[in-house]
């Protein structure tokens, strides 16, 4: 039998955040919990192959095993370039 280990899979936006423990085979992928998860049934945009994922607030590959207590952090692309968001925020303020 296979043993399991604990996890979560995490992702939000702004009108929604959802937190889903589980319990998933030691060995599995980040992608594998994240499919096995159905965090998919509440965000339909997420495409596990696909996404840009993390444990806890640091950048990992899909394809990088899971331990025990870790939490898959699913982020969503950025909506604006940050680097230009600095800049009209430094234009804006300079204007007052």
């Amino acid at each position: 039998m296979n043993e399991l280990i604990e996890i979560e899979v995490v992702y939000g936006r702004p009108d929604k955040q959802v937190l889903l423990s589980l319990s998933v085979p030691v060995g599995s992928t980040l992608e594998e919990c994240i499919k096995l998860s159905g965090i998919t049934t509440y965000f339909p945009e997420i495409i596990p192959s696909e996404a840009v994922v993390g444990i806890f607030s640091r950048p990992d590959k899909l394809s990088s095993i899971v331990k025990a207590g870790d939490r898959i952090e699913i982020y969503r692309p950025l909506t604006a370039d940050p680097k230009e968001m600095r800049k009209l925020r430094a234009a804006k303020m300079s204007k007052k």
